[in-house]
């Protein structure tokens, strides 16, 4: 079955984002272009850099994210995406935004518990780190409708359903039927 996304982003420039998988297993997980390719596709165009590396996405079991979890945010429980902004000085003249670490098994339960399609939850959570990466954040009202409404915009612009409406689609056949449709 083919993916709902059009990477069209080269080769040079999924290299930007550095990709760690330190999981038992990866069954049930995106390709790495993918991941790569949802990563770059939450940055405005123009803050993409020719070469160098933008960010950091580590892909782990629950053991690392239950003792990253703890160690940085006192919750000791596995979480679906931890995000550390870099905070480098402006006279490094590095545009690296950060490192990422998402769980699998957590990803995994959570897009069966809501019905969701694999693709379209993997791509919701890479985007949703990368928009933490670039200052955004829901600790108030307010900024969690902002990144909401950012995480919807860039996941429709891929071909994803809106992930916080009720009743989103539940495989991703349907979701590849309905952008097959829209295009003809």
């Amino acid at each position: 079955m083919t993916s709902p996304v059009r990477v069209s982003t080269a080769d040079q420039q999924l290299s930007l984002i550095d990709l760690q998988w330190q999981v038992s297993s990866r069954n049930g997980c995106p390709e790495d272009r993918l991941i790569q390719s949802w990563a770059l596709a939450s940055l405005p165009t123009e803050s993409v850099p020719d070469d160098g590396e933008l960010a950091s996405i580590r892909i782990v079991d629950e053991p690392e994210m239950v003792q990253l979890n703890g160690q940085y945010r006192g919750k000791e429980k596995p979480t679906n995406v931890l995000s550390f902004p870099a905070e480098l000085p402006v006279e490094v003249g590095l545009a690296y935004l950060g490192d990422i670490l998402i769980c699998a098994s957590v990803v995994e339960a959570e897009r069966r518990e809501q019905g969701k399609a694999a693709d379209a939850h993997w791509a919701h959570m890479v985007i949703h780190g990368m928009l933490h990466l670039q200052g955004y954040d829901h600790i108030d009202e307010q900024e969690a409708r902002e990144m909401e409404q950012r995480e919807t915009q860039l996941l429709a612009g891929l071909g994803y359903p809106d992930p916080y409406r009720p009743g989103v689609l539940d495989s991703d056949e349907q979701i590849s039927t309905i952008i097959e449709v829209k295009q003809s």
